[in-house]
């Protein structure tokens, strides 16, 4: 094929098959790029901002915010952890509110040392009940930031650092490059960083603007497939109308292979199991899950409980089958054609999704605080419910063919494994058979007397 695109004597079939290679690249890196996209939330990302507030006699002051645009994706204990690379020898004098994890070389500074030499340094956040001397606004949360619609002070995170060896102008300033941010683990890509307009302050008065000396952003967004190989969740369905349960897809989140690798999973009744969740004693965010079919973390289940004349209802559970992992803040994104009539909701807390005008399908539902936001450990108190009551819209209501089963739902964020929808528990009378009509039958009748009379 380069043989082909090289040479100048090459046909025109020659060049077509060049220009089909070049758009089938081009193809490829634009769905690499496009992959981190959310239907249901088209402008979630998190944005990093650099606010230099002050120079110094060999560099500047630097105010960085983290803001949580994600709608339904939030950090979780352990908590963030931001990276970048300097684009000169710069270096980090002091910090408030954050820390870098490694200092680094710096055996050339004498008297005074920096707290970190690092060409590619890694911050965290500084953990609840740090000195007050230690701290700035939006700090010290463990890294962990909640979604901009469960509770949005608590989406943002900032820190302050003193960077020096750098510019001490608006021009002589070099923007870090290739920024790095997890969550605890992967799943986000940043991209460059870009000068905007400056921030703006209103001071404690509020009688006086001030404004950054200059400002950059920094957008990551997240994608599932970054994040982890194999799914996070799935979804189990069944109806008070069908005796059948629509359990989670086999293997959904991985196959039981203990045979193969011992410790893929704990059975709930072995007698090793408290060896098992506390492992070597090195914290760690791989999950222990139960041993299940579909080997998932976590398990979402919708039951269509009871029927009646202008409303119908709904049971959603949530189970933890990872035995390491308490699920703080966690939150559930359900698509169904019918949430536009959301009557009632139990025990959850909810948020109608409009990512679109004029659709209202998608609903976000999370646990009420110091009651069930604390999705617990795999056992027996490893669960949340709740109820939903839906009003009845006779132009578009049916229990026919699967339609009061969800269409999507994500935990956390991260999409869950449905079952193929030729499996969905359908009404009794929804199994294809013959049917005859009573006039048909009438007709039918009429006409064997008819032709018995004619011929007696």
């Amino acid at each position: 094929m380069e043989s082909q695109c090289l040479s100048a004597t090459g046909s025109i079939t020659k060049l077509s098959s060049c220009t089909i290679l070049l758009v089938f690249l081009v193809s490829c890196l634009t769905f690499t790029s496009t992959e981190a996209y959310d239907a249901l939330d088209p402008t979630g990302n998190i944005t990093i901002k650099w606010d230099v507030i002050s120079w110094t006699p060999d560099g500047y002051v630097a105010v960085v915010t983290m803001f949580n645009f994600q709608q339904y994706r939030h950090i979780q204990a352990p908590g963030w952890t931001l990276g970048w690379t300097w684009a000169k020898k710069e270096v980090i004098w002091s910090m408030v509110g954050a820390q870098a994890t490694e200092q680094g070389d710096c055996s050339k500074y004498k008297g005074n040392v920096p707290h970190c030499c690092k060409k590619d340094p890694t911050v965290v956040d500084l953990l609840p009940g740090t000195p007050y001397n230690q701290q700035i606004a939006n700090c010290c949360k463990g890294g962990v930031m909640q979604s901009w619609i469960q509770d949005p002070p608590n989406a943002v995170s900032s820190f302050q650092v003193s960077v020096g060896a750098a510019g001490t102008t608006n021009k002589t300033v070099r923007l870090p490059k290739n920024f790095t941010l997890k969550a605890p683990g992967p799943g986000y890509s940043c991209g460059q960083a870009k000068i905007v307009k400056p921030t703006r302050y209103l001071t404690a008065d509020k009688r006086r603007m001030t404004q950054a000396m200059m400002t950059w952003n920094v957008t990551c967004t997240y994608s599932q497939f970054l994040a982890q190989k194999t799914p996070t969740c799935c979804v189990s369905l069944s109806s008070f109308y069908n005796d059948t349960i629509v359990n989670c897809p086999t293997c959904a989140c991985g196959c039981e292979n203990n045979s193969t690798n011992p410790g893929s999973c704990v059975e709930p009744d072995s007698p090793y199991l408290a060896s098992a969740v506390a492992g070597s004693g090195k914290p760690t965010n791989s999950p222990l899950v139960q041993c299940t079919s579909h080997m998932c973390p976590v398990r979402v289940h919708w039951h269509v409980k009871l029927n009646y004349k202008e409303y119908w209802r709904v049971k959603v559970t949530v189970t933890n089958f990872n035995y390491r992992m308490n699920y703080t803040l966690w939150n559930l994104v359900v698509q169904h054609p019918n949430f536009d009539n959301l009557t009632k909701i139990f025990s959850f807390n909810y948020k109608s999704l409009t990512p679109y005008a004029g659709l209202n399908d998608t609903a976000m539902l999370w646990g009420v605080k110091f009651y069930n936001d604390l999705l617990m450990q795999a056992g027996p108190l490893g669960n949340a419910q709740s109820e939903l009551l839906f009003r009845k819209d006779a132009a578009t209501f049916t229990f026919e063919k699967g339609w009061a089963f969800p269409r999507r739902i994500y935990f956390n964020g991260d999409n869950c494994v449905m079952p193929p929808p030729d499996a969905y528990p359908w009404l009794p009378n929804a199994s294809p058979r013959p049917t005859i009509s009573l006039l048909s039958l009438v007709i039918t009748i009429l006409a064997s007397l008819v032709f018995l009379l004619a011929y007696a």
